[in-house]
């Protein structure tokens, strides 16, 4: 068994006070990615990890690609009938967390996950270069498959199939919106002192904000 014991760095490239903070999470939530994204350092600034509780009862963790968010939520886009699609439909709260670490930050997002309009999931859809489109519609996800070829000889006969033609989005993919419900803002500190600052929202849809004991 190896020992990880001694694996241990400081944290003290930033600090998160009250003091410098707006009243709503999701102008935090842009501020730290476009700092993120403008420090450089991670390869998809918009991975983040998607957890859900599976029918088995059982927490489920991936990481998806974050497409766009405002002051509504987050959204992504999966296929309806892969496991995370129907964990979501039996559940539909879920966590969402993002960790960059050549800042020294993580988000954790507690939401309540919702189908985007058709509308939204087609324009995206629409936006994807064909061979993404095509891998939508090819892959059964989540299923048992015999092997690698039979995803690839899928894919040359819908190839073939779509030649010429335009791929419209199945009604099977598209997106999710989550509505956040809270929202935890991670810095790392030296010594283990981290900065933990909490957003939870209120009946009126304004903010409570606690600092929480790292």
């Amino acid at each position: 068994m190896k020992d990880l014991s001694n694996y241990r760095k400081s944290y003290e490239k930033s600090e998160l006070l009250e003091h410098n903070i707006p009243e709503d999470p999701i102008n935090l939530f842009n501020r730290w990615f476009h700092e993120t994204e403008d420090f450089g350092g991670v390869d998809e600034v918009n991975a983040m990890t998607v957890a859900t509780i599976g029918l088995d009862g059982f927490p489920k963790s991936r990481v998806v690609l974050l497409k766009k968010f405002n002051e509504e939520g987050f959204i992504f886009y999966t296929n309806y009938n892969s496991e995370k699609g129907k964990a979501i439909k039996n559940n539909p709260h879920i966590c969402l967390s993002f960790f960059w670490t050549s800042l020294e930050r993580q988000v954790i997002i507690k939401g309540i996950a919702e189908k985007t309009p058709d509308v939204i999931s087609d324009n995206y859809f629409a936006s994807r270069p064909d061979g993404s489109k095509l891998g939508a519609i090819v892959s059964p996800q989540s299923e048992i498959i015999p092997n690698r070829e039979y995803l690839e000889t899928n894919l040359l006969l819908l190839e073939q199939e779509y030649q010429g033609i335009e791929i419209n989005r199945p009604k099977n993919w598209g997106g999710f919106l989550v509505r956040p419900q809270e929202v935890e803002f991670w810095q790392g500190r030296a010594n283990r002192l981290h900065d933990r600052i909490r957003y939870q929202l209120q009946p009126d849809f304004s903010w409570k904000i606690d600092r929480l004991s790292p």
